[in-house]
């Protein structure tokens, strides 16, 4: 395994569990910067690896062993996701009150992961409502059973059929703020009553 392939692990574990890599360091009871990109390199150009320990601590942080860890950085643990584009998940009959996919035309997909959660599902993006974070083509993988926290990026659906994929600002017992993806698109403020569904996005393909 090559340097830049535990770097680009360390990343894809942190993403697919909806977190900085500074975020999964502290995770760890490690120092926040251990896994930033200043420090892959040393001041001379040289690799610099991280710790046998530090990465260990990660892997236990997130309940990952060293197996798992090379089978996630070499694509070779798949999940396969029910698929529908983006504009399809307003329609009735893809999910439940819930926000579960229910059997009705869904495509698969699969992806690396590291959670066998057999509840996840994924949505293709169309158009570019939502770039730069994500762009037409993308394939976001979203977990309607996850926590979803302040700050964490969701997909929610309106009890008017819109389905949306917004961050998290805040969420009260009266009101919940969405932000756009797209700054162009203003904030929206919804009663949580107006809202079916909100599920936590975990993971994006390009």
């Amino acid at each position: 395994m090559r340097h830049a392939d535990i770097w680009r692990g360390i990343d894809q574990i942190a993403e697919h569990h909806s977190m900085s890599v500074s975020a999964l360091a502290r995770l760890a009871g490690l120092d926040p910067t251990s896994f930033n990109r200043s420090k892959r390199l040393a001041k001379d150009g040289r690799p610099r690896w991280p710790s046998t320990e530090s990465l260990s601590r990660a892997l236990s942080a997130v309940g990952m062993g060293f197996d798992d860890f090379a089978k996630f950085v070499e694509g070779r643990i798949k999940i396969t996701a029910p698929l529908i584009g983006f504009a399809q998940a307003g329609y009735d009959g893809f999910f439940d009150d819930a926000g579960f996919p229910v059997d009705n035309g869904w495509e698969e997909v699969q992806f690396p992961g590291g959670d066998n959660e057999d509840r996840l599902y994924a949505l293709e993006i169309s158009g570019d409502s939502m770039e730069p974070t994500y762009r037409a083509g993308a394939k976001i993988i979203v977990s309607p059973t996850k926590g979803v926290h302040v700050g964490d990026r969701v997909v929610a659906k309106s009890r008017e059929g819109e389905v949306m994929a917004k961050t998290l600002k805040r969420r009260t017992a009266t009101r919940v703020e969405l932000e756009s993806l797209n700054q162009e698109h203003d904030l929206r403020v919804l009663k949580p009553g107006d809202l079916v569904w909100m599920a936590r996005i975990l993971w994006v393909s390009q």
